[in-house]
């Protein structure tokens, strides 16, 4: 019983080159279905009835719903992604501005602070002055 079986002969090079066709396109097929149905839940300008309608159509059917769906509304699909890219960026930006301006000291605890410096001598009264009408400038 010596029978030896070389696997590699029986799957030649161009099986494996269409495998992994086969396998990127599923891929791309999976991501594309994901941002469709991403797209539907974040289009604000659709009803919940229309949502349902799309999502259903999208899944029950994914091929012809996937292209329909492009072929309908696949021209704002960009600027919808660019609304809620910005809509994000503004909401981290407001966040960190809120979170920063919190952590900060206030203007009194800045003038006390020049205070008590100028009173044990280490800035002169026209470096306070300076310094003062800064904090009180911005």
């Amino acid at each position: 019983m010596s029978s030896n079986q070389f696997l590699a002969y029986d799957y030649p090079l161009l099986g494996a080159f269409w495998t992994m066709m086969w396998i990127f396109l599923w891929i791309l097929w999976i991501i594309l279905l994901f941002r469709v149905i991403g797209d539907i839940f974040r289009d604000d300008s659709l009803s919940g009835w229309a949502k349902t309608g799309w999502t259903f159509f999208v899944i029950i059917l994914p091929f012809l719903g996937i292209f329909v769906y492009l072929i309908a509304r696949g021209r704002d699909m960009g600027k919808r992604e660019q609304q809620h890219a910005r809509a994000q960026k503004e909401s981290a930006d407001a966040y960190i501005r809120e979170t920063a301006g919190s952590a900060g000291t206030s203007d009194a605890d800045e003038l006390a602070k020049l205070s008590e410096l100028k009173s044990r001598g280490e800035i002169s009264e026209a470096e306070f002055q300076q310094a003062k009408q800064k904090v009180l400038t911005s």
